[in-house]
């Protein structure tokens, strides 16, 4: 199964979606060490780069920045040297509506075409308990965008933004949805299964 999604994916990538606490990361990161591939985040892009002060107080407010400024700060990490060649794993990149072409052009470009997109579907119900679980448990460390009062922002930026990209990617045939409310090793072995069929249908 592994195999045969490594041929398919060659230096391509598969970019995950869900709402937050849906398990974005740790898939990102099951899926990498099985198919040998970089994990790349936008979030963590972000909050790992020299950024200008105002797309900073647009990120401590909860809210997506604007297209332009994601664009210029994330999507040329697509094409550094350090990944050619090799498959990426893509955790939320262009999560706003409009950004969409430009990342299809973007991993086009750089030689890592999107063959897949994941989507890690939770409910809000599972969402509290997941966050609640994480501040009491100390899992994600300090990030300001995890703060109770920023979740409300986050879950209207997804309905309004987000949605519509995972809606653009299922009509062109990429979208793969997997229950992200099951245990971590459940929704792993979904992932591969799916992935395999989307493999042996475009191969």
């Amino acid at each position: 199964m592994e195999q045969q999604i490594k041929t398919w994916l060659g230096s391509g990538s598969i970019n995950l979606f869900g709402l937050p606490y849906a398990g974005k990361d740790t898939q990102a990161q099951k899926l990498a060490e099985k198919l040998n591939a970089t994990v790349l985040g936008g979030g963590e892009i972000l909050r790992n780069s020299v950024i200008p002060p105002h797309v900073k107080e647009v990120m401590e407010a909860g809210d997506l920045i604007p297209t332009p400024d994601y664009i210029a700060i994330v999507l040329p990490y697509l094409g550094r040297q350090e990944l050619a060649g090799q498959p990426l794993i893509l955790s939320s990149v262009g999560r706003w509506h409009g950004e969409e072409d430009g990342v299809m052009q973007a991993t086009e470009q750089s030689g890592h075409p999107i063959k897949a997109v994941i989507f890690l579907n939770i409910d809000e119900t599972i969402l509290r308990q997941r966050w609640e679980y994480a501040q009491s448990a100390g899992t994600r460390g300090e990030r300001a965008d995890d703060a109770e009062e920023k979740l409300a922002t986050r879950l209207a930026e997804f309905r309004e933004k987000t949605l519509p990209v995972i809606e653009y990617y299922r009509q062109k045939g990429l979208l793969i949805e997997v229950d992200g409310s099951q245990d971590v090793e459940t929704v792993n072995k979904q992932i591969f299964e799916k992935l395999t069929s989307l493999a042996s249908a475009t191969q």
